[in-house]
Formats: C-alpha cells, sequence, structure tokens
C-alpha cells in the first residue's frame, strides 16, 4: 500500500489526549467492560442546566443562520449586564467575544497574542499543551502549599523584574481547577499593582466564579481594568459544558487583541452554535430560578467539600480545604515510602495503579504541571447524581446545614471513592 507518509506538525507530534478527557474515556471504557469504576477524574458539573435554560433552548431549537463573529447582539448585551449586576463592571457590547468553549477562545489568544506565556503551577491542564501546539514558551511560576496553591504578588515580580519590559500574558484561573482555591480582594490587589507595574496582560479564567460557596466571587478586573480580560462561559456554574459556549470580555484599550482574535474566529469557527447562544442570553440574564438554582450547589459542594476533605485529612493527606468549585488537590508524599515499595514512584503511578485496583479515577499532579516525583492528585468530588441532590436540599431549610445523612444518602459514590483511595493510600 503506497499511502502517505506521517508528516505531523512538530508541535503536534506526541501531543497526548487532553489528561481530563482521557481519564473520562479510559473510564468509560472501564465501565462497559463491566468494571466498578468512580469518575473523580473529569471535572464536569453533576447539576443539570437550570429548567428556564433548557426551556429557551428548545424554543429557540429552530435558529439556523449564521450569527455575528463577536456573537449574538442579545447574549452580548446580557453578558454586560451580568458583569454590571455580579461585579459593578461597564463593559461595552462590542468588546465581547463569544466562542464554542473558553478553551477555543484561550487557544486563540495565545495564537494571536505576542509575549511569553506565565501560568502559576498547579494549573489546569490544557493552557501549556495549547501553548506548545502554537509554538509560545511558557513559564512556570511555581507555588505553595503553604499559600494554598495560589501566585503570590512576590512571586510574580520577581519574575517580571529580570526583564521588566518583555510582554507576557498571564493566566490566571480562580477559583482554581485544580484546587478549589481563590484569592481575597487584598490578594488580588496585590496582584495586580504588580501586573500593572510590568504591563502584563491576565487572562482572568474566573469559569468558576459562580461556584464560590459563599457566593461572593470578585474579578481582578475591578483592580487591573485596562489590562484584564475576563475569561467565562456556561460549562461549570451552568452545568452546561457540552453546550461548549464562552465569552471573553475586553477593555476598551485592548479592542486591538480582540480584533485579532476575531479576524481568527471568522475563518475558524465563523460562530457558536446559534440556538445555544439564545439560549445562553437566558442563562445570563439570571434572576430568581437560576440564582436559587445556583444557592442549592453552592450548599450541596460546600458540604460535601468539607466531608471529603475530613476523610482525606484524617487519612494522613496534606490537604487545604477548597472554598470553591469541586475540586481538591491532595499530597499522599506521606506515604511516598510505602508507595515505592509497590513501585509507584511518581503521582501518574499511584493513579494508574489506584484506578486499576479500586476503579477509582483521579488525576496525577503531574497533569497540571508539578513535578513528576511528587504525589499530589487532583480530586474532583461529582460522582453524583446532581438533579436528585438538588431536589433533595431544596427540602432543607436554608438556614440549616447539608449533613453527613443527606451526602450518605444523595452523594455516596463520591464518599465511597474518598474511602477506597484513603484506604489504598494507607495500606
Amino acid at each position: 500500500m503506497n499511502s502517505p507518509d506521517v508528516n505531523l506538525n512538530l508541535n503536534v507530534r506526541g501531543l497526548p489526549l487532553s489528561a481530563t478527557l482521557f481519564i473520562n474515556e479510559l473510564s468509560n471504557k472501564l465501565k462497559r467492560e463491566g468494571r466498578p469504576i468512580y469518575k473523580l477524574g473529569l471535572g464536569q458539573s453533576p447539576f443539570p442546566v437550570p429548567q428556564p435554560v433548557v426551556d429557551e433552548l428548545i424554543t429557540n431549537a429552530y435558529q439556523k443562520d449564521y450569527l455575528p463573529v463577536l456573537g449574538l447582539y442579545s447574549l452580548r448585551e446580557a453578558v454586560v449586564d451580568y458583569y454590571r449586576r455580579s461585579q459593578n463592571l461597564e463593559y461595552s457590547s462590542e468588546n465581547i467575544l463569544v466562542g464554542p468553549g473558553s478553551k477555543e477562545l484561550m487557544f486563540i489568544i495565545q495564537l494571536v497574542y505576542y509575549g511569553d506565556l506565565i501560568i502559576p503551577t498547579p494549573s489546569w491542564v490544557s493552557y501549556a499543551p495549547q501553548a506548545h501546539i502554537v509554538g509560545r514558551h511558557v513559564y512556570w511560576l511555581s507555588t505553595k502549599k503553604e499559600n494554598r496553591w495560589l501566585l503570590t504578588s512576590e512571586e510574580l515580580d520577581r519574575h517580571c523584574r529580570q526583564d521588566p519590559t518583555r510582554p507576557r500574558l498571564l493566566i490566571l484561573n480562580y477559583p482554581n481547577n485544580p484546587t478549589g482555591m481563590s484569592y481575597s480582594r487584598e490578594e488580588l490587589k496585590d496582584l495586580a499593582q504588580v501586573a500593572e507595574k510590568y504591563k502584563v496582560l491576565i487572562l482572568s479564567d474566573e469559569i468558576y466564579g459562580e461556584l464560590n460557596f459563599n457566593g461572593n466571587h470578585t474579578s481582578i478586573a475591578k483592580y487591573y481594568p485596562e489590562g484584564t480580560i475576563i475569561s467565562s462561559g456556561l460549562s461549570k456554574w451552568c452545568g452546561a459544558g457540552g453546550w461548549r459556549l464562552g465569552t471573553f470580555i475586553f477593555p476598551e484599550n485592548l479592542k486591538w487583541l480582540l480584533e485579532g482574535m476575531s479576524a481568527v474566529a471568522s475563518e475558524t469557527f465563523t460562530s457558536t452554535s446559534a440556538p445555544i447562544q439564545y439560549a445562553g442570553v437566558r442563562a445570563f440574564k439570571g434572576g430568581m430560578k437560576i440564582e436559587r438554582y445556583l444557592c442549592q450547589s453552592r450548599r450541596v459542594l460546600k458540604s460535601l467539600a468539607d466531608s471529603v476533605y475530613q476523610r482525606l485529612y484524617y487519612a494522613g493527606a496534606d490537604v487545604s480545604k477548597p472554598d470553591c468549585a469541586f475540586y481538591m488537590f491532595p499530597d499522599f508524599s506521606k506515604y511516598k515510602d510505602s508507595f515505592r515499595k509497590k513501585g509507584v514512584t511518581n503521582s501518574r503511578e499511584f493513579c494508574e495503579k489506584l484506578l486499576n485496583e479500586t476503579g477509582v479515577a483521579i488525576l496525577p499532579g503531574s497533569a497540571f504541571g508539578r513535578p513528576e516525583n511528587e504525589f499530589t492528585t487532583r480530586i474532583a468530588y461529582v460522582d453524583f447524581d446532581g438533579s436528585r441532590a438538588l431536589a433533595a436540599a431544596e427540602q432543607i431549610p436554608f438556614e440549616q446545614e447539608i449533613d453527613e445523612r443527606f451526602l450518605e444518602y444523595y452523594c455516596e459514590r463520591v464518599l465511597k471513592a474518598v474511602d477506597l483511595l484513603c484506604e489504598f493510600a494507607a495500606n
């Protein structure tokens, strides 16, 4: 057979499937083989899309026309209104770009912007591979467990002052994936001050903002509006990961970057799915039903986070209690000597052995930019029926805590998986 030779772009050659998608597909394969699998790998919201948003999608299923590259005007207006209500920030609808997921927009900004990419570690699994694909150099900024794995202004300043005028793009993800941590207002102010000093462009990935357990997420754009692009979408707070709708919000002075990204968008994805954009209008408009949905989601996640944290802490894991989203980032280094006796020398091998022996799927810290020889891992505590949990939470008064008995009934798979993980680590 005289078939074409393998001639892959060197930036793509050897690039593996995204770690989160790989663990999800492997978990599904093992389930089809009849194995009991606990899916704590893929960070997908366990909750349903709010019914008013679903109804809007059904109503607009007939919409078939190509929409503007920037996005549906009424959607962009709804996004502007959302940031005015939630953050007291003022934007123009002409400075918003809608894409088929924020992931696609993140790839395009790295393609369009000329400058170094700065990523705090640990970070979401796709930032660095996207940079590799487009040939962008990545500078990892270290964080420490003592600082809740968050970037400090001192660390950012230390990096920037080595070459003060160099163009840089900092991706700041908070609430954070993989740690479930977020920044205080003072921490954001300090970071903003350093970024402004060195003219660092910040891409603030706030996709989990509405899943701050206390409902008080603050954008760094409040303190550095002229240098911040806010990234968000529907996948996490609205439970609509598979719908693929993301948004970038630009200040007026960065319109040149928006125009460059729009040009690339026009030659690649053209525009985001029309019915999804019409449904997105309803999501960003909010209202009582959506606010109640968010309040109940936060209640369930906070109580579940507390329970998972307690189990990991008493099992000897070095772990910080999260204040947002549905992630935890425990370190099992306490057991490294016993792991090595089993032939396990790093977090990747630990997670592979855990999945094969217990059916619990989690991700290694190395997938998030941590050193290979660490025993850090990410747990996505999402393997439960979010619809049932929300309906049951509605029956419990707001002033009353969601207790362990509730979690053992409605989130039983998560607790069972964490118990198996703790038992595996300790033995």
